[in-house]
């Protein structure tokens, strides 16, 4: 007997009407209107070139410190450090102009190190580390002040590129002459090495985990020399590639250092491989602009400017202008408190318990930081594990609730069971959050508001679809029960959410309610950070809280990710250990439709691809949206160079975002708080940093 049978029968034994029930479903809207919200900033929009490009200029300066290293023989000139056309950010681009060397930022952050090979999967313990650590083929970040006729990734160590006249290929020029922090030439090995044995090793998981299918499906590498790479492709001009070339899914880490330990050239496992240069292994060589010379656990991460650094100013300044960062080692909560203090220099403001108070001391006439809003990028969503035939190796209540959330009544009946308003108020009162419908967030490129189909609130449509999918409380506990063919017990889920973050626990909270008064037993499965990541990988899980990702912010970065297009991209979706995938029919609908944008170079096609997208995700609850609020940057007052209007998400996180390596202070308004003074990184595993004497 069907589901929907059954649920007849029972409705008609206990005297209802078919019709009565489907006339409390309750028919989805247009999501409500964000409330108006005077303190978010705007950008001022520019040209891409505006911003940076490459070429030889007459001459180069560095700290005077530093050429005390090159006096003493240590270090060659600064003009043979510098590739012979360096990165060249431009002055007139700065806020504040060209800016003088020294101090410090001090960062705080929650995460904790586990290692500097995030090749590999290692979590440099986020906040920034990585970003100052890591660089990319292209870069993102400063995008969000890209004029939207201009927008397309920046060049960075990919100098330049050009399509064949086919469009199937995409040959890459790299930067020539860069160095890693330890004097090792960039080149094609680093850029090969990583794609042949990192993201084509299905044993290797990078950090943001970049695999085949994050590059199209039998997207090629293929060395041409020592500066030149070429992407070959399946489909004609994915121009998408270039987003895809960027933080964090291509992020070369040192040939030089990562072969030795890789076990195709050695005797390590991969998981020794992974953890083969853990926190205290300092001085691991970068191609950012500071290094890692300190690691105290449980208390500071300690970077230094990286003397080898390929990025100059247009006065010729060796960049950063920064000589230190610092990273303390604390909670995420206790970032935004430190920032907003004084005792911190950077944070983004993401928890709303703070943005009240963080407002209020931000407004008074002595405060030691400005505090600036930017666009609701910041969602929350309910995300069903869907697939059926094995991913996660469920047990037999697990794959019973995965029955359940391939129903499409079950996932409306959890949608409308849940009052977003009020979990949004639950974070913070004012104008600052708004019910999120799910697929791609408001305020951003391609979001549609007359595309989003949005489930309102109502508890009696949600026990209305719960019938529906063949869930009645048959021994009156308040519980619903299983249909009897099902086992017939109460229905209990797992709901897996991250304690990194107090949001992540005050939501997951708010739903795991929420659903109990609509009969649904949920079971609250907390889990740290890495855990977290480690559970949802390997889909252990039933449903998950999680905070939506860039692929939902821009629509341009991590697109595969929109939807299950391969057997690894979605994580609401993933094949099972055969390589197997058992999609419904929207999924299979959503990634034609993440194909078709990827592929496409018409702007108003992609434009209206994205609408449908928007409009089958939403519709077919692809994830359950919660609640969307905005950031808030929070700097120093004695840092120059922040743009402004810089979103603390959006292409990149806030740290790429106002271009670190241009941060500067003042002379006037330095203060001490160097724990190396006039050192520089040391040798590769060497304890800490070195001097010029």
């Amino acid at each position: 007997m069907t589901t929907f049978k059954r649920t007849l029968l029972t409705m008609l034994m206990a005297g209802a009407a078919p019709g009565a029930l489907m006339a409390q479903i309750v028919e989805p809207t247009a999501p409500p209107e964000p409330p108006a919200f005077a303190a978010q900033g705007a950008p001022i929009f520019v040209p891409r070139d505006a911003i940076q490009g490459f070429r030889k200029l007459d001459s180069y300066n560095e700290p005077d410190f530093v050429k005390a290293f090159v006096e003493a023989g240590k270090l060659p000139p600064v003009e043979e450090r510098l590739p012979a056309e360096p990165l060249v950010m431009e002055t007139a681009n700065m806020p504040d102009g060209a800016g003088v060397y020294g101090d410090v930022m001090r960062h705080v952050i929650g995460g904790r190190p586990e290692g500097w090979n995030y090749a590999a999967g290692n979590s440099q313990g986020w906040g920034g580390i990585d970003i100052g650590t890591m660089e990319c083929l292209t870069r993102v970040g400063p995008l969000f002040q890209v004029e939207p006729e201009d927008l397309a990734p920046l060049p960075n160590l990919a100098k330049g590129w050009e399509w064949s006249e086919d469009g199937k290929s995409l040959t890459v020029h790299l930067v020539e002459g860069a160095k890693w922090s330890d004097g090792d030439p960039f080149d094609a090995a680093d850029v090969m090495f990583y794609w042949d044995h990192i993201v084509q090793d299905p044993e290797v998981t990078p950090l943001n985990g970049a695999n085949p299918g994050t590059f199209g499906e039998g997207t090629t590498l293929t060395r041409v020399d020592d500066f030149t790479v070429r992407f070959d492709f399946t489909t004609e001009r994915p121009e998408q590639i270039l987003y895809a070339m960027g933080y964090g899914t291509f992020c070369p880490g040192p040939e030089h250092m990562l072969r030795p330990a890789h076990p195709e050239f050695s005797d390590n496992s991969y998981e020794e491989f992974r953890n083969a240069f853990p926190p205290d292994f300092l001085n691991f060589p970068v191609m950012g602009a500071w290094v890692p010379v300190e690691y105290r656990p449980d208390d500071i991460v300690v970077m230094r400017r990286n003397p080898y650094y390929w990025k100059v100013d247009s006065d010729g300044n060796q960049l950063p202008y920064l000589d230190e960062m610092h990273y303390r080692l604390s909670t995420w909560a206790d970032r935004d408190i430190q920032a907003v203090a004084g005792t911190g220099d950077f944070s983004n403001l993401e928890q709303p318990a703070n943005f009240v108070e963080s407002l209020r001391r931000a407004a008074e006439e002595d405060a030691p930081a400005a505090l600036e809003f930017g666009p609701r990028i910041i969602g929350y969503g309910l995300y069903p594990n869907l697939s059926g035939n094995g991913w996660g190796e469920p047990d037999e209540r697990a794959q019973t609730i995965r029955e359940l959330n391939r129903n499409e009544h079950f996932r409306k009946g959890i949608a409308q069971a849940l009052d977003r308003q009020r979990l949004g108020e639950s974070l913070v009162k004012g104008p600052f959050t708004t019910p999120y419908a799910g697929g791609l967030l408001p305020d951003t490129t391609y979001f549609d508001r007359e595309s989003t189909v949005f489930y309102p609130y109502s508890l009696e449509s949600a026990k209305a679809h719960f019938a529906e999918a063949g869930l009645e409380d048959t021994d009156g506990n308040g519980i619903l029960n299983l249909p009897k063919d099902m086992g017939g017990s109460d229905v209990v889920m797992t709901l897996m959410a991250n304690t990194d973050y107090g949001t992540d626990r005050t939501v997951a909270e708010g739903v795991v309610a929420m659903l109990q008064d609509a009969g649904i037993n949920v079971s609250l499965n907390l889990l740290a950070g890495n855990d977290f990541d480690a559970t949802r990988d390997a889909g252990r899980y039933d449903w998950r809280i999680q905070r939506t990702g860039t692929e939902l912010v821009t629509g341009v970065q991590n697109t595969a990710n929109l939807a299950p297009t391969g057997p690894n991209t979605s994580q609401l979706h993933m094949a099972n250990a055969e390589g197997e995938m058992d999609l419904l029919p929207f999924e299979e609908e959503l990634a034609q439709i993440v194909r078709d944008f990827m592929s496409s170079n018409d702007a108003e096609e992609k434009t209206e691809l994205m609408k449908r997208y928007q409009t089958v995700a939403t519709e077919n609850l692809y994830g359950v949206g919660l609640t969307a609020y905005p950031g808030a940057l929070v700097v120093n007052k004695r840092f120059a160079n922040v743009p402004q209007g810089t979103p603390i998400f959006m292409f990149n996180w806030a740290e790429d975002n106002v271009m670190r390596e241009r941060l500067f202070v003042p002379e006037d308004k330095q203060q001490n708080h160097e724990l190396h003074p006039e050192t520089l990184p040391g040798a590769p595993g060497e304890d800490g940093p070195v001097t010029a004497g």
